[in-house]
């Protein structure tokens, strides 16, 4: 294909000469809110002084910073606006803004500051309408920074007219590298924006100040948002509702919709492909290359979900950036399946490996997978529902029948779920005691212990975790390694996110809506914080593994620690409870085997290389702006990637025999052994080993969002079914995949039993309950 430029075609001149002059027509409406509207600024204000969390934190002129992250809200990159626009909205409304908003429930520069940004939108789309009739120098040695959001906004319009041309040339060369002609990339441009100014006229007064007033609840911390009427009356159904789709938490951040979690047992988990982080660039409703790509920069949430839901059954076509890809240029086109999530895939999977220690002699080790932390839905009429606690047990069940010598919980991607569950699954690794502490504003502490005395597994246990496991998983994995019960292996530390939410319709807090069926907004702030038991915060620093593992993960800005706002680590008295952390002479020696191995294994050293790589990619500043160069670059990363491919294919033949466990509904067949040999290669990029499985729905939030306080529940009874990926199987998936974490994991029980064979650990071994309560 001829990557070079060429004339643009006389039809696309014309259309760009139409649009010229037709995106002068602004949208006919009026930005203003009811009295009732008002009162509920005013309400909802009042409610964050008096109820959240973090209130203290947040002073009248804490507002004065809402300016300008309002208008980074709609120019995140700093390519509309000018400098000069910053200042004059913070000179004429930043001094009064808490009092405007607070007393008056006036929230008039919103609407000034989003007209502004729709007005010199529109200037510019016409500057790019015309500009894109001309001709680009393709060749040069500019270079453009793509990420623009620590950069000030241009000075002058000269500047701007500047920033543009280079931002067009960078777009240009995206579509080339994707196989596009340049009239061809020139008339997808010109789409883009015609598309960017439809979007905006259809932005209405509702939406506008959702986005002012979460500005306000993000001042005390970066979970805490405004519901519009609408939106809240789209979150209510959503918890009711099993809704068709690809299994997949959607958000916004810059103006691309990204993907925030993967629903476990959803479409999208089970195709495997699509991760945490990775963009939509557009979707399509047909695999015809005539069918519209529709792009989904600048569109409303609610649109972009639209477009991706429909009938069980129908396919979607998304096209995708993916986020361990550092070229923007990059994308991938995958075909979903429109389906409801299947319960049965996102329950507990479990599998028992053989794991050869040093000798060689094979060691049985248990995996047992868990994706969330679910339960009974409140209303649950089955008699005997589904849980996580339940699940994991019957799992312990059958494993400690067959023998294992150790078992390793993998909690990596849990986004978390039920606290009473979290408790529950804990309780079945050790004697009654604290799990959890959980913190009000007021200094109350309720203390939630495990009251069972019957301890499920006794026997050498890991916690496997990753920057995905968050809010109940880091509460497990955190009182585990508190009881010295665990060993915690995984990505520097898990996400943070200890602090809990509620929603709370704005009608509650005044006696006459109360009594109408008016519809409201509704306010979602953080009310509590989570301690483990010794009394450490789980809150911006999560849980720091016994043992770390290298990990892309820790090259990405993901974590509590990178949202604006979020609430500070702190710690609270320790809780009564009979046991400590591992000691040096249990944990020193597994971190030096640990260590050894990362150094001299050959799979360590593919994914260092790996991670070398992305982080080498991920610190470039800016991209080449020229073609020829950015041909080279794309040639030599695919070229890089091919060989890590080959590579992990080699290494996945080292895997470990396993057979496999899951969990069915009882009508289906039972337990049906088949030992997994050698399984095949999956056709899949190992630089994520790790499997992320997080749960939840659609929601609007900017930030990383708590997971769902409750989970839909599989069927009655439960049985166990034993499977395998056949050898002949093309792309094996789970167990057969190849994954460094969970092997070294297995590995780390296996030092574990060794080290227990020595005499100072012959009353108890290393890793386990004391022998007088095992189960």
């Amino acid at each position: 294909m001829n990557l070079k430029p060429r004339r643009l075609g006389l039809f696309a001149v014309l259309c760009s000469l139409v649009l010229a002059v037709a995106v002068t027509a602004r949208p006919d409406r009026s930005f203003e809110i009811s009295p009732a509207e008002a009162k509920e600024i005013r309400n909802f204000v009042r409610l964050l002084e008096e109820a959240h969390y973090n209130r203290e934190a947040v002073e009248p002129a804490s507002y004065q910073g809402i300016i300008r992250a309002f208008m980074e809200d709609w120019d995140a990159h700093h390519l509309f606006f000018l400098e000069a626009d910053a200042t004059q909205f913070a000179e004429k409304y930043g001094e009064g803004l808490y009092w405007n908003v607070s007393s008056l429930g006036n929230i008039n520069p919103a609407f000034d500051i989003f007209e502004r940004y729709e007005e010199l939108a529109e200037i510019r789309a016409s500057w790019i309408f015309e500009r894109l009739q001309g001709e680009f120098d393709l060749e040069s040695d500019d270079h453009y920074t793509v990420d623009r959001r620590e950069l000030d906004w241009p000075a002058s319009a000269a500047e701007a007219d500047a920033l543009w041309e280079m931002r067009l040339r960078f777009e240009l060369i995206q579509e080339l590298l994707n196989e596009q002609e340049l009239d061809e990339a020139k008339e997808k441009i010109r789409k883009r924006y015609e598309r960017m100014l439809k979007n905006l006229a259809d932005i209405e007064t509702h939406e506008v100040t959702e986005v002012f007033l979460t500005n306000i609840a993000q001042l005390y911390d970066p979970h805490s948002t405004y519901f519009s009427a609408d939106t809240y009356e789209d979150f209510s159904i959503q918890m009711r509702l099993q809704l068709v789709g690809i299994g997949a938490l959607l958000g916004l951040e810059d103006d691309e919709c990204v993907i925030r979690e993967i629903i476990p047992g959803g479409p999208a988990d089970l195709d495997s492909r699509l991760k945490p982080n990775d963009r939509i660039i557009a979707v399509s409703q047909s695999a015809d290359p005539e069918a519209e790509n529709v792009e989904l920069i600048g569109m409303k949430l609610r649109k972009i979900v639209d477009l991706i839901r429909g009938e069980k059954g129908t396919d979607v076509f998304l096209t995708i950036q993916p986020a361990d890809h550092p070229d923007p240029s990059a994308r991938q086109k995958i075909r979903l399946t429109r389906d409801v999530v299947n319960l049965d895939s996102a329950r507990a999977r479990g599998a028992i490996f053989e794991v050869p220690n040093d000798t060689g002699d094979l060691r049985p080790i248990g995996v047992i997978t868990l994706p969330a932390f679910y339960g009974p839905s409140p209303g649950e009429t089955d008699a005997n529902p589904a849980s996580a606690s339940g699940d994991v047990s019957l799992l312990i069940e059958e494993m400690l029948a067959r023998g294992i010598d150790g078992l390793v919980l993998d909690l990596r991607g849990n986004g978390g779920g039920l606290l009473s569950e979290a408790i529950d699954l804990t309780g079945l690794f050790i004697e009654q005691g604290p799990v959890v502490q959980v913190r009000s504003y007021y200094g109350d502490i309720k203390v939630d212990n495990d009251d069972d005395e019957s301890v499920r597994y006794a026997g050498p246990l890991a916690v496997l975790v990753s920057r995905y496991s968050a809010s109940a998983s880091e509460i497990v994995a955190g009182a585990l390694q508190n009881y010295g019960r665990a060993v915690v292996l995984g990505d520097s530390s898990t996400h943070g996110k200890g602090t809990v939410q509620t929603v709370y319709e704005m009608r509650n807090l005044d006696p006459r809506l109360r009594l109408t069926d008016a519809k409201t907004g509704a306010a979602k702030f953080t009310i509590q914080k989570f301690y483990l038991p010794s009394g450490s915060s789980t809150q911006l620093n999560g849980v720091v593994p016994d043992i770390v593992l290298p990990s892309i993960d820790d090259v990405m800005e993901s974590g509590e620690r990178f949202l604006p706002q979020a609430l500070v680590w702190d710690e609270i008295e320790t809780a009564e409870f009979d046991g400590s952390p591992l000691g040096l002479h249990i944990l020193s020696p597994l971190l030096d085997a640990s260590h050894t191995r990362q150094q001299t294994l050959t799979e360590f050293d593919f994914l260092q290389r790996n991670i070398a790589w992305f982080t080498a990619r991920q610190e470039e500043e800016s991209v080449s702006l020229n073609l020829d160069e950015r041909i080279a670059q794309r040639d030599a990363d695919k070229r890089f990637r091919e060989a890590m491919d080959e590579e992990r294919k080699l290494l996945q033949n080292q895997n470990f025999d396993f057979t496999e466990f899951m969990l069915t509904h009882p009508e289906q067949d039972g337990i049906t052994a088949v030992e997994v040999v050698d399984p095949t290669v999956a056709d899949e990029d190992l630089l994520t080993p790790e499997e992320d499985l997080l749960m939840a729905e659609t929601s609007d939030e900017k930030t990383v969002p708590e997971p769902a306080d409750d989970e839909a529940t599989a069927d009655a009874e439960t049985e166990l079914a034993e499977t395998e990926t056949p050898a002949e199987d093309p792309e094996p998936e789970g167990y057969a995949r190849l994954d460094i974490h969970l092997r070294e994991a297995m590995r780390v029980l296996v030092d574990a039993v060794e080290i227990g064979r020595q005499p100072q650990f012959a009353e108890r071994l290393p890793l386990t309950v004391h022998p007088s309560t095992g189960g």
